[in-house]
């Protein structure tokens, strides 16, 4: 393996931390012991910037560039954003209707059609009742075709498979050229 620069993140297929890096997991380190590693990553991810400086976490996170995007949003370096789960609301999901046709004209076929659900049937089955006075027309349940939904949070997460970024305190430090 090539000697890595000082904060380079990898990515290993392996739960073992190599020698001279450390996990991508937000842990908080004393600048006296890390001081190259200090130089570079200053307190972008955590620490007083005093005694204490903090590491990137990746657990559970998907790394992105930083900087700003052709037509995107821009992110600065150490910020971090989204979400596992997502409660859609009403605003979000595109307008439609549930319209509801009958009528009581004789059905010229025994398949619905999408201007016509119900009718009277085409044979000599009777599938109603005649009319009884003083009853009033029977109310559809509302869930039928009235708003429906439980405001449940749904997964966010596209397909994942784990691994362990480690960063690099130990090799050659970066130049600014």
């Amino acid at each position: 393996m090539s000697e890595p620069f000082v904060g380079e993140i990898r990515l290993f297929s392996f739960p073992r931390i190599p020698r001279g890096w450390l996990s991508c997991d937000g842990t908080l380190l004393p600048i006296s012991q890390y001081d190259a590693l200090f130089s570079l990553l200053g307190t972008v991810y955590g620490g007083d910037g005093r005694t204490t400086f903090g590491l990137p976490d990746l657990r559970g996170r998907l790394p992105i560039g930083f900087g700003n995007g052709n037509g995107l949003t821009p992110r600065p370096i150490g910020q971090k954003g989204g979400s596992e789960t997502v409660t859609l609301l009403n605003t979000q999901i595109p307008q439609h209707s549930h319209p509801f046709h009958a009528t009581s004209a004789a059905a010229s076929s025994d398949t619905p059609s999408p201007s016509v659900q119900l009718g009277t049937p085409s044979n000599s089955d009777t599938m109603y009742v005649s009319d009884i006075t003083g009853l009033s027309p029977y109310p559809l349940q509302a869930s039928a075709v009235g708003p429906s939904g439980g405001n449940q949070p749904h997964d966010n997460c596209m397909p994942t498979l784990t691994a362990s970024y480690c960063i690099a305190y130990v090799g050659i430090y970066p130049s600014r050229s």
